[in-house]
């Protein structure tokens, strides 16, 4: 893509160069317009194991316009968010307030708060639990409870 550069790796185990990986590529473009961005759909809930479906689209929500990009055979889009959703906020808690939008208030069950619990570390818990406080409201007592050591 035009502006958008890759300084490929080299696979020992492939014995070839790799592919760029589309999270790759979104960062860099996010980082050229100035955007926040955070994955969303299946990317986030396969980035936090919750899922093991890899999407054909790599969908990302952001504070910059609605917009589309081709590689290949692989589509980015960039939906635009308030910034309220996602500015101001650490990566990993963005992520996870994604992936519990994404999985709705119905299908938050134990195991994915146990899930999410174990894959954060005592900081990463506390920086949540603040930063969540303009999550919508059916998030917060899930978000407690992931908090909780």
């Amino acid at each position: 893509m035009r502006g958008v550069y890759d300084r490929p790796r080299y696979s020992e185990l492939l014995q070839e160069y790799e592919a760029p990986s589309p999270v790759g590529i979104a960062e860099a473009l996010a980082r050229n317009y100035h955007w926040t961005i955070v994955p969303s759909g299946q990317i986030v809930l396969n980035q936090l194991g919750l899922s093991t479906q890899v999407p054909a689209a790599w969908t990302f929500v952001s504070d910059g316009p609605y917009k589309s990009y081709q590689m290949g055979g692989i589509t980015l889009r960039f939906k635009h968010s308030t910034n309220k959703n996602i500015s101001g906020m650490s990566l990993k808690s963005a992520m996870v307030i994604r992936a519990l939008k994404e999985l709705g208030q119905d299908e938050v069950q134990e195991d994915v708060i146990a899930k999410l619990r174990s894959q954060l570390t005592h900081d990463e818990k506390q920086r949540l639990y603040c930063e969540s406080q303009r999550a919508t409201a059916w998030m917060r007592p899930v978000i407690k409870k992931i908090c909780e050591e």
